[in-house]
């Protein structure tokens, strides 16, 4: 039976490129520069919406500046979670609200909130693979994710996030299915090079095992002082079969919408019946090497 829900995904870059400006002016700027963003998703209809990897700074991992602590707060009780919550009810709106956690003192997390459709705060994911190499230091920022792998029912449909380097992991990408995951949602930072031509590989290729739909999300631009390479962009969805229904440019602000029916889940799954066939008793080597 067909299921359509109208997703959007946000990719924009960072206004404020100078070290020597306050991290939460810094912050306030790309939370100016997102919020008409949002109200235009609203009012083309969007009914579920993802924004980017830490969507309200810039990809301050190149650096190991302890500055960018002062960054974090709290989820669900701190500043944006709560005004995301006001734009999700005013629009009827589910959003996926990645953004920089402080747990306690000294702990935090990369992290997306999911806000149901009535405002309400339906609980989060946490960057489970944090990488650390060159360019790339995020353990000195975030602490590996604790809480599994959470499917959300939201108003329009059972909803997952994978974050960034998540993805190169098929397990959580398994996980997420076996928990019921109609459409996973994979916010990035990810910069020209060897991941660009991974970017169109991996997710669709995700998709296909697990037989969902995945929308990844890619900032744009390049940011200084780091200068780690151009983020490029290219948010798209991807159905269960592998094709692309919607992408974005490569190097503009942008909402990329695509209308997405969640029968194309069944009906892939009557032909690929990976969730039948998968055999978990003969997996024991995963969780023992």
């Amino acid at each position: 039976m067909s299921q359509v829900v109208k997703c959007g995904l946000i990719q924009c870059s960072n206004p404020i490129n100078d070290e020597s400006v306050p991290v939460a002016e810094i912050q306030q700027a790309m939370l100016d520069k997102h919020l008409p963003m949002i109200d235009e998703a609203g009012q083309k209809g969007v009914q579920i919406l993802c924004l980017q990897e830490i969507f309200n700074g810039p990809y301050y991992c190149p650096s190991q500046d302890k500055r960018w602590y002062d960054s974090a707060e709290p989820v669900p009780d701190g500043p944006t979670t709560r005004l995301m919550q006001e734009y999700a009810k005013k629009y009827s709106m589910v959003i996926v609200v990645p953004i920089y956690e402080q747990d306690m003192r000294g702990v935090y997390y990369n992290t997306a909130a999911v806000i149901d459709a009535d405002g309400s705060y339906l609980g989060k994911y946490r960057k489970q693979h944090i990488p650390q190499t060159s360019g790339f230091w995020e353990k000195f920022f975030f602490k590996p994710g604790n809480g599994g792998y959470p499917v959300f029912q939201t108003a329009y449909a059972k909803v997952g996030v994978y974050i960034c380097y998540d993805r190169h992991f098929p397990e959580g990408w398994r996980a997420l299915g076996l928990n019921g995951a109609e459409i996973v949602f994979n916010p990035s930072a990810t910069v020209a090079g060897l991941s660009e031509y991974l970017w169109k590989l991996e997710q669709p290729a995700a998709a296909v095992a697990n037989t969902y739909y995945i929308g990844a999300i890619n900032r744009v631009g390049i940011e200084a002082p780091w200068n780690i390479g151009e983020f490029y962009g290219q948010s798209y969805f991807v159905n269960p079969r592998g094709q692309f229904e919607a992408m974005a440019s490569r190097d503009q602000d942008e909402l990329v919408i695509a209308d997405l029916d969640l029968g194309e889940i069944d009906e892939v799954r009557k032909v690929w019946q990976f969730y039948r066939d998968r055999r978990p008793e003969a997996y024991d080597e995963l969780v023992e090497l």
